[in-house]
């Protein structure tokens, strides 16, 4: 019998639980971050860490926007904004001052995301917005945290994004503790 492989990552259970997925985000002893709530390897912290803090826009759709509760008006882990992918007007009582900005659509969230982020990188976050944006061409880089875990159904990464994309090799793989992080750059 010869060897089977199916590939298969998701983001979350079918109920919007990462479970097991970020365990090592808190299974280390270097802080992540200021609030200290996230710590990691050492060889996550050098990894992640320096990215981290390249970023200054993050691309969202909607649902995890609501998830999260907007963040309650602050974007997370020192970005400088947060651009959200929606149909729907922002939430009755939103702080229009927050540096939150509302847009239907992936091409339009990544122009307003590259006029904000300056010199700043712009991320996009995975599942369906991330899959969109991939397939619109609008993505140059892709970097996965791979953890030893199965969930055996959920949100995708790619969200529901069929057509094939192609990858060039890793230019990265990164052993941390319960993780393995990989970064591809988009094939053109």
């Amino acid at each position: 019998m010869g060897l089977i492989r199916r590939t298969s990552s998701v983001i979350a259970d079918e109920n919007d639980q990462p479970g097991p997925l970020f365990d090592w985000l808190s299974s280390g002893d270097v802080p992540l971050d200021e609030s200290g709530a996230l710590k990691v390897s050492q060889t996550s912290y050098d990894y992640t860490r320096p990215y981290w803090d390249r970023i200054g826009v993050t691309i969202v759709g909607r649902h995890v926007f609501d998830l999260t509760g907007g963040w309650d008006g602050k974007p997370p882990g020192g970005i400088d904004h947060v651009v959200v992918v929606t149909h729907r007007p922002e939430p009755e009582g939103w702080d229009s001052e927050a540096p939150f900005h509302f847009v239907d659509g992936v091409e339009a969230a990544v122009a307003v995301a590259q006029g904000l982020a300056g010199d700043r990188m712009v991320e996009v976050a995975a599942g369906d917005v991330g899959g969109q944006v991939l397939a619109a061409g609008l993505v140059d880089e892709v970097r996965m945290d791979v953890v030893p875990v199965v969930l055996g159904s959920g949100k995708r990464y790619f969200g529901s994004v069929h057509a094939q994309h192609l990858l060039e090799d890793p230019d990265a793989v990164i052993q941390g503790d319960r993780v393995l992080h990989l970064r591809y750059r988009v094939r053109r």
